[in-house]
């Protein structure tokens, strides 16, 4: 075998050149919904586009600096999917007269400072570990406030907050906290939750005291869909702790309890709630004229069905499709107004530069060498993938459509917050994977002495019993 070993390099300069690409994507689709509308290189193209370049350099320079060795692939997908959906969202603000593109690129300010301050402050992702039990305290707190009376329910879900300026949606955060207390508490009890527990057939049934976080899991969304009437986040919270469980054990029989659970509640819920068993009908029964013209009917998926296809494969241009017909089209069904503009191609690079993101926080989690930041990196990649999938399915109507964002891309500056948050983490996880090993005189030194406590360790391991006591 060869002793040639592969220097890990920074490729920060490549990160660069993706950068600009990605830039010159995002403020590209921005200019060209301007020229549309006779409105090329206004105020609003300027800030905008001028805004987005100076938060993803300064967020590039930081990097330089902190995580040198970090993914040069994840910040320019990201900087593409957060300019193509400033740009749709300016389109529609054109045409409905209203300023949701200010508000998400203040928003957008801030979640790049927030991601900015991550990479300051958490020096090594390991860290987090120490704040496993108060992940789960604070995710307990995060989502028990919309329950409180600083919460607010819009169009029936109870998932917001009042924080004085705007509304605030704290289960976005809660999925980060939750992420690392999973990462934490599995990666502390593996072997236990592996060794133990009884064996049934080719089964290995974990233990009762270990099923506890899942029993909690369970709990925490169905409570989340019961009291909030969020069919959205209830699935994506369970779903998390299900992939992290899985990567953890690799074992069969918790996918199999996992899904049992969410057959079981969500057969009670469609009984008992009539808003799940509305969405549910909604679904199913789409183009039923009662269902589509009835209150919280199916009007928004049709709609959104339409527009997808009228957009056919190439699309109708920016500026140029009716996206406006759609209610929620910033937020909720901003797949079908890129759909509808874009086209079957567009949407096809958008959910594969999704499905980039995902591999490469796979691919950190992959190349870093403790099981923390395996889990870690797990599950906050599996948040992002279980959103696109959850709000794709329900615009295609392949599954009941949800509450869930799209990511980087919709109206929300709660969501916004959150995934670039997602994405320092993310970005430290690899950067622990891709930085080369210490080396030196201190480290070559410990490798004999290593490996003769090691053999000296196995040779009292293979002493009997008797052999030990003098």
């Amino acid at each position: 075998m060869s002793d040639v070993l592969t220097v890990p390099k920074p490729r920060r300069n490549i990160e660069a050149l993706l950068l600009l690409v990605a830039l010159l994507v995002g403020v590209g689709a921005n200019m060209i919904v301007g020229l549309d509308e006779d409105r090329a290189f206004d105020s609003d193209f300027w800030v905008q586009g001028g805004t987005l370049m100076a938060l993803v350099v300064i967020f590039h320079i930081v990097l330089r600096f902190r995580a040198k060795y970090a993914d040069p692939v994840i910040l320019p997908i990201v900087t593409a999917l957060n300019g193509i959906g400033l740009a749709m969202i300016h389109r529609l603000d054109i045409t409905n007269g209203d300023d949701a593109a200010d508000k998400q690129l203040l928003w957008s300010t801030v979640a790049v400072a927030a991601g900015i301050a991550v990479l300051f402050v958490i020096k090594d992702h390991r860290i987090l570990r120490r704040y496993t039990y108060i992940s789960l305290i604070v995710s307990a707190i995060l989502l028990l406030l919309p329950l409180t009376p600083l919460g607010l329910t819009i169009n029936g879900a109870r998932i917001w907050i009042n924080v004085g300026i705007g509304t605030f949606q704290p289960g976005e955060i809660a999925k980060i906290t939750l992420a690392i207390f999973f990462a934490g508490y599995l990666s502390t009890n593996r072997d236990l939750i592996l060794l133990a527990g009884r064996k049934v057939g080719p089964l290995q049934l974990p233990r009762m005291q270990d099923l506890g976080p899942m029993l909690a899991a369970w709990l925490v969304s169905i409570g989340v869909l019961v009291f909030q009437r969020d069919l959205g986040s209830s699935i994506l919270f369970f779903g998390l702790f299900m992939a992290m469980i899985y990567v953890a054990t690799s074992r069969v029989s918790w996918v199999l309890i996992g899904l049992g659970l969410i057959a079981a509640g969500g057969f009670v819920a469609l009984q008992l709630f009539s808003h799940v068993e509305q969405r549910i009908h909604g679904w199913l029964n789409a183009f039923d004229p009662e269902v589509y013209n009835g209150t919280g009917g199916s009007y928004q998926v049709v709609q959104g069905l339409f527009g997808l296809a009228s957009g056919g494969l190439t699309g109708t241009g920016l500026g140029q499709g009716r996206p406006d017909l759609v209610t929620f089209a910033n937020s909720d069904m901003i797949i079908a107004a890129l759909g509808e503009e874009l086209g079957l191609i567009g949407i096809f690079a958008i959910v594969l530069m999704y499905v980039l993101l995902v591999s490469r926080g796979f691919r950190a989690a992959l190349g870093t060498k403790d099981g923390f930041g395996k889990l870690l990196a797990c599950g906050l990649s599996f948040t992002i993938a279980v959103q696109c999938f959850v709000v794709i399915g329900g615009v295609t109507r392949l599954i009941p459509l949800t509450g869930l964002t799209t990511p980087f891309m919709s109206a929300g500056g709660s969501s916004l917050l959150a995934n670039w948050i997602i994405v320092a983490l993310l970005l430290l996880i690899s950067e622990a994977a891709r930085r080369p090993a210490p080396t030196g005189p201190l480290a070559t030194d410990m490798v004999p002495a290593m490996s003769e406590s090691r053999s000296g360790a196995s040779a009292r391991a293979r002493r009997s019993p008797k052999e030990g006591v003098e």
